[in-house]
């Protein structure tokens, strides 16, 4: 409680980012240097994995390995954060991550390399929930978006710079890249343990120690959490999830049969689209939030990403294609957070709970969504985005009933305490 009290006196006058040691910068840095660790390997994966005698099959399965490993262990971790604090695992997520890139390095055969992308998905269900568990605690109420914001762009901006530096040390070897991110890893490892201040009292943490401990499994957790007031978020976290990984694995092979798309069309697209979100997250994300708020912000991507969606079934033109795509990577990456600030205005007291939840819907999202686009790939070209789009709006609709019937019971409610009083 005092903590709070302090932020709310000095977050008018203090910045965000140099407050607590600068605390949301390491968070930036540490989430930034693992997702750049993720995308510098993108170039020369293909042609690494290749040697080592992998097709197609064992790609997906490796793939979903990380994908898989995250979502059984986020929910864990959340608990954990929330019992022991946020600092430990985020310390802890960025050296197994570090020793997963090693391991991925050094691999001469196909088990080891999914020993390293289970290492790596166990790495990112340690890290992710901490980190939005530690936003949560560091920014206030009205904060909470530009926070959340300013984490998705590192996340972003990762993504967008990765490739590109790992394309031009590949030069020097095909396996300086993974070295590369496994030493960005342990520098943001290091010196995390060495600055990051711990956002979470000693007292809240020995308060959630004592609270009665109920043995849940995964699936006991994801029943809890459809019995929240916080499902609609997290359902709407795995069909964004879902349908994004729809739209991103086959979008390659999309424009290239259909639209005969070079490699370079399909990197500028991609690579635009990022830059245009992470500005967005950067800059005026929390004022958005702040001026119309999350509930209207997810409506309007969840309407503006499932309509583009299909219209880009019937886009026939470079700049067409190029218009419809970037809408719709600017409504996901404007949609990831505000629903992030709205799941974490929802918790309460169970920041790392949620916060591991909402990991793991968007890993089983990102386990079931490539491996349904790839399925009705094969079916028909247009089924990926045809499907992904129905999710979104459907998703949509649901949101909305989901709003009115919370609405009419509060007025419901209302009335019957003004009867009862």
């Amino acid at each position: 409680m005092l903590n709070k009290e302090i932020r709310k006196r000095k977050g008018g006058n203090m910045s965000i980012l140099t407050r607590n040691r600068g605390a949301m910068l390491l968070l930036m840095l540490n989430i930034f240097l693992a997702f750049m660790g993720i995308g510098l390997v993108v170039p020369v994966l293909p042609k690494f994995i290749s040697e080592l005698g992998m097709n197609g099959s064992s790609m997906g399965l490796m793939v979903a390995a990380f994908a898989l490993t995250q979502l059984l262990l986020s929910p864990l971790s959340g608990k954990l954060s929330d019992r022991y604090g946020r600092k430990k695992l985020i310390v802890s997520g960025m050296f197994i991550f570090m020793l997963s890139e090693l391991v991925f390095g050094l691999a001469n055969s196909i088990p080891t390399l999914f020993i390293a992308r289970i290492m790596g998905g166990a790495g990112a269900a340690l890290l992710t929930p901490s980190i939005m568990a530690y936003v949560a605690d560091v920014t206030s109420f009205e904060e909470r978006g530009k926070g959340m914001g300013m984490i998705n762009a590192a996340i972003n901006t990762g993504f967008i710079i990765g490739p590109g530096i790992g394309g031009l040390l590949a030069t020097y070897g095909i396996r300086i890249p993974f070295f590369a991110a496994a030493g960005a890893a342990g520098i943001a490892a290091i010196l995390s343990l060495l600055v990051l201040p711990e956002s979470l009292s000693k007292e809240k943490q020995q308060y959630n120690r004592e609270l009665p401990r109920q043995k849940e499994n995964l699936l006991q957790q994801f029943a809890k959490s459809y019995q929240s007031p916080y499902f609609m978020g997290l359902l709407i976290v795995f069909v964004v999830a879902f349908g994004l990984a729809n739209f991103e694995t086959v979008f390659g092979l999309f424009v290239d049969h259909k639209y005969g798309f070079t490699p370079m069309d399909i990197a500028i697209i991609i690579t635009t689209g990022s830059i245009l979100g992470a500005v967005v997250q950067a800059t005026i994300f929390g004022w958005i939030i702040n001026r119309f708020g999350e509930k209207k912000i997810i409506h309007l991507c969840l309407a503006i990403g499932g309509l583009f969606i299909f219209l880009t079934l019937f886009a026939e033109q470079y700049v067409m294609i190029m218009l419809t795509t970037f809408i719709i990577f600017l409504a996901m990456d404007i949609l990831r957070p505000a629903v992030s600030t709205s799941l974490s205005r929802q918790a309460g007291d169970e920041q790392g709970f949620v916060a591991g939840m909402n990991s793991s819907y968007t890993s089983l999202g990102n386990v079931i969504g490539p491996l349904v686009a790839g399925l009705l790939f094969d079916v028909h070209i247009n089924l990926p985005y045809m499907v992904a789009a129905i999710a979104l709006l459907a998703c949509l609709v649901l949101s909305l009933r989901s709003k009115q019937a919370g609405e009419q019971y509060s007025i419901a409610h209302a009335a019957e305490q003004h009867r009862g009083g």
